[in-house]
């Protein structure tokens, strides 16, 4: 029985990586594609663009993963029904039930595997993407609004005009207010450094601005250490968008926001996906089974086979579809992320019970 097991595993699995590199291909010669307008720009050129594409290589793997299980769980086990291995091993004993939970041990190998390419590998390597092609097209790193980004911190509102690949600032504006939203204080500094050693800002070039009630004073300083909860791994989300941030990078950022009372939802959203899943990756491999004809007919196999593949098509389209509406609808970040993952699920292991019940 044991060999059994190990066999119908490694046979699923060597179809699942061979989709996932088939599926990698696709991508990443899109994504080659993308890049050809931006050869030039600064010292951008084609080397530096496969490179910036082998960087992505993990992101699209860990968003591909659960498609993958399906397509290769669903082409094996095709494959086994059409040698008519199928059909042996249920008559040697093996039950539904035992076949279900061998695919389930197969999801789960590939729902850890999703797990570390979600959580360490994926959001450094996309960050050391984006910083490669920005520093080669001397790009800025994020600019949400015309006059750069904008964060609060306490008291401060913070405007930088840019921020380099290397987290360096350039044209930081602060502005200070008291507990009745009077600005008291701004500081204009050409540009910022982060001091490892001592936690702080050492901004440089600075002229700043002090109000009071009956005059205001303007002093001017070459340097001034510059203390605030904004550090470089806070700015650094900026690089990554949240569905490719690690879930701890994810929570540090959703505390920040909500000290600062400011919207989370995103955040929340990403959060609860990046929780769940890795739990599409069981939920694929059940729906490859379910899919999986009983008997040993060509036609029958080819339309299970296209219609299981459609469907998790449909997963990937919806699970980002759903994130879009919660978001845009406010939502519960919880359900937003987790139905389509549930709703697959249940839909396998009911075609699974009721060919159990057949």
């Amino acid at each position: 029985m044991k060999l059994i097991y190990r066999y119908l595993i490694s046979t699923l699995s060597l179809a699942t990586l061979f989709s996932l590199l088939s599926l990698l291909g696709l991508y990443a010669f899109f994504d080659l594609l993308s890049e050809v307008p931006n050869i030039g720009k600064g010292y951008y050129n084609f080397r530096i663009a496969l490179g910036y594409v082998a960087l992505l290589t993990p992101g699209h793997a860990y968003e591909l993963m659960p498609l993958a299980v399906l397509i290769g769980g669903m082409v094996a086990m095709t494959q086994l029904a059409s040698s008519s291995e199928y059909t042996i091993i249920r008559t040697s004993g093996i039950s539904l039930a035992q076949i279900a939970s061998t695919l389930f041990k197969f999801g789960l190998i590939f729902a850890v595997l999703t797990v570390v390419l979600g959580e360490l590998l994926a959001p450094y390597t996309d960050q050391q993407a984006q910083r490669m092609k920005l520093s080669a097209t001397h790009s800025m790193v994020a600019q949400e609004f015309r006059s750069g980004i904008w964060i609060k911190d306490n008291q401060n509102f913070i405007n930088v005009h840019e921020m380099l690949p290397d987290t360096t600032l350039l044209g930081i504006r602060i502005y200070t207010y008291d507990q009745n939203f009077r600005l008291t204080q701004t500081r204009l500094a050409e540009r910022a450094t982060f001091s490892k050693k001592n936690k702080a800002w050492l901004l440089q070039n600075v002229q700043e601005t002090t109000l009071a009630a009956d005059h205001t004073s303007v002093r001017s300083m070459a340097e001034l250490p510059w203390k605030s909860i904004i550090e470089p791994g806070i700015l650094s989300v900026l690089l990554v968008v949240p569905e490719q941030m690690s879930a701890l990078n994810l929570l540090t950022y959703i505390e920040h926001l909500r000290k600062n009372k400011q919207q989370t939802q995103r955040y929340e959203i990403a959060l609860w996906s990046k929780l769940f899943y890795p739990l599409a990756c069981i939920s694929m491999a059940l729906v490859a089974l379910a899919f999986t004809p009983q008997q040993r007919r060509h036609g029958q196999l080819g339309i299970r086979l296209f219609a299981g593949i459609f469907l998790g098509v449909g997963f990937h389209f919806t699970n980002r579809l759903f994130a879009y509406l919660g978001l845009l609808h406010e939502w519960n970040p919880v359900l937003s992320a987790t139905v389509p993952t549930v709703l697959f699920l249940l839909i396998g292991v009911s075609i699974i019970l009721r060919q159990e019940r057949r």
